[in-house]
């Protein structure tokens, strides 16, 4: 029987940048269904207690680039711990993806997924201006017209659902992947999510 993957994170995380291409190959590897959930984590953090980058302690912020630096090494895939563009504004990204989910279906919204991370940590690319995004889809071969459709009144609410969905979960960090209502923070669980996929 095939088994489900609720993937929560932001398109600004690092952590799921790091982890993407894995997690696609690992799911579709055991045939496992991908529910793909952008959220907003500032609506999430209040709930659960964390903290924007900005507002963790010093010593935190110094080991975050250390993993990172350490990540990128390990897994050998490009990263820019300092990208140019970052913070930065992500919920127009997170919209755009649903919109592909709804529209193209879940394959071409991790595509794009993909690229939307690369373009943060590995290209310096601006995913808050609407230009980068529009070349974004265009790089992915979609139709232009899904970065109005991401403005939607519909994608909105999908937006708010999904980060409803997973404050209920008691999701607290980016990436989450969540299996029959069990969390698994952070990239490097990802092996816990395999041997919860062959159970």
């Amino acid at each position: 029987m095939s088994r489900t993957i609720d993937y929560y994170f932001t398109p600004q995380s690092p952590w799921t940048y790091l982890g993407h291409a894995r997690f696609a190959r690992l799911a579709k590897s055991h045939g496992a269904a991908v529910r793909v959930r952008p959220i907003d984590f500032g609506a999430v953090f209040p709930v659960s207690g964390g903290l924007p980058l900005g507002k963790r302690a010093p010593q935190r912020q110094a080991y975050r680039l250390v993993d990172l630096a350490r990540f990128s090494h390990h897994l050998d895939i490009p990263l820019n711990p300092k990208p140019k563009f970052f913070p930065v504004a992500s919920d127009d990204a997170a919209k755009l993806i649903i919109a592909v989910d709804l529209y193209d279906g879940t394959d071409i919204a991790m595509k794009l997924c993909g690229a939307i991370f690369a373009a943060v940590w590995m290209q310096e690319r601006n995913i808050a201006d609407p230009k980068v995004l529009e070349a974004l889809v265009a790089e992915c071969g979609l139709s232009a017209r899904r970065v109005e459709q991401s403005l939607s009144q519909a994608v909105q609410e999908r937006y708010e659902e999904y980060t409803q969905e997973a404050i209920d979960a008691k999701v607290f960090g980016a990436p989450s992947y969540v299996i029959d209502g069990e969390i698994f923070w952070g990239q490097d669980r990802l092996e816990f999510v395999e041997r919860a996929l062959k159970q």
